[in-house]
């Protein structure tokens, strides 16, 4: 078990970083290019903006994790080590591929990981459709 959280929790951490500095660059993103722009379209360009910036971020996650996976030995190329990666952030729980018995305690950490960091996406678009549609109110 240490040895599960030895490996897990850097990379968790390292998720939370990139996680975090998404989150406040796709802020950022609307603030310097959306926020004093009005009307549908400009929402809809700041909302979709700030969506594929945190899906990106979200998606460098996933290849961090597969990368661990790959480096463990436990799949034989990247493809496959970052499908099984999705598919534990994104907490599907496929089961169709699944990691030897030393290492499979890391599947329910990448989950609880990537629970986090995308209800965090969220909330980032949450940010910015709110902040829009104040706007559009003139409050």
């Amino acid at each position: 078990m240490l040895s599960i959280l030895l490996v897990g929790i850097p990379v968790i951490l390292a998720n939370m970083l990139l996680q975090s500095a998404v989150s406040v660059g796709g802020i950022r993103f609307y603030i310097n290019h959306f926020h004093e722009r009005e009307g549908v379209l400009a929402g809809v360009l700041a909302l979709f903006g700030i969506i594929i910036i945190v899906l990106t971020g979200n998606l460098l996650q996933i290849t961090l994790w597969g990368a661990l996976f790959l480096w463990l030995g436990e799949f034989a190329t990247l493809q496959e080590a970052i499908y099984h990666s999705g598919v534990n952030f994104a907490t599907l729980g496929y089961g169709d591929i699944v990691m030897s018995a030393q290492w499979k305690l890391l599947g329910p950490l990448e989950a609880v990981n990537g629970a986090l960091m995308i209800g965090l996406s969220g909330a980032s678009m949450l940010a910015v459709l709110q902040h829009h549609i104040r706007k559009q109110l003139g409050q």
